[in-house]
């Protein structure tokens, strides 16, 4: 979408009325609408965001090792306060806010092309969206997954163990290493999850930002893909 121009007065408020209102008219008028969401659009259900002024990482900057690949694979203790982390995280009881929802009423409007999401909280899920539809580039926080294997389990029986007295469950299978089936700092993201994002932004004709600072690549590239095939950005 073009930048906003000011309005006859001036006023940054009448700028922003204007860019809402062509928002709202591509919107409209779109028939495949790829949605690019991140962090910002779940802390209307009580989950912060990592960057901003509340941010996880902002009020407490060590918290950025529980989500860094080298430091849990070299450090047990990283490895148990990640696992508590787990356990605590406000997901877990969360609720869909309006703008999920919204986005279920747009996929019922057949409208909605595909979700490519950079949370692995499950809202749009627990909202009401197809599955099929949403594209978790960064993983999700409801499976488990081990480093040496790449067996795969549920989160709830992994911090079951946890519950159980084991602060840093290992992999049932080989003994490796148990992770949060989540993309840490340091790990490659799914190449096949990759492709399913670049081509929904190819395929879309309007591609909708929510809530990202459009600053973490490779999520933030797919607004230029998306740009550079026709579509407008919204």
């Amino acid at each position: 979408m073009p930048p906003a121009q000011p309005s006859p007065d001036g006023s940054p408020d009448g700028a922003l009325d204007g860019a809402l209102e062509r928002a709202r008219e591509h919107l409209a008028s779109a028939e495949k609408v790829t949605v690019l969401t991140g962090a910002g659009i779940s802390t209307d259900s009580g989950i912060p965001d990592f960057r901003g002024p509340a941010g996880v990482w902002t009020r407490n900057p060590e918290a950025a090792k529980l989500v860094t690949l080298d430091a849990y694979v070299s450090d047990p203790d990283v490895r148990r306060r990640a696992w508590l982390s787990r356990r605590d995280h406000p997901a877990w009881d969360a609720a869909p806010n309006a703008a999920h929802r919204a986005l279920v009423d747009l996929e019922r409007a057949r409208r909605l092309h595909a979700i490519v999401t950079q949370n692995i909280d499950g809202l749009h899920q627990r909202a009401g969206s197809d599955p099929e539809l949403v594209i978790e580039i960064h993983g999700t926080l409801y499976e488990v997954q081990c480093l040496s294997c790449d067996d795969r389990g549920t989160m709830r029986a992994a911090l079951d163990r946890v519950a159980a007295g084991e602060p840093d469950p290992a992999c049932r299978r080989c003994g490796g290493i148990l992770k949060s089936a989540t993309i840490s700092f340091g790990q490659t993201l799914d190449a096949a999850v990759l492709e399913r994002a670049a081509s929904a932004a190819l395929m879309c004709d309007v591609l909708l930002a929510i809530g990202t600072s459009l600053t973490v690549h490779p999520a933030a590239g797919l607004v230029e893909l998306a740009s550079r095939a026709g579509a407008r950005v919204v």
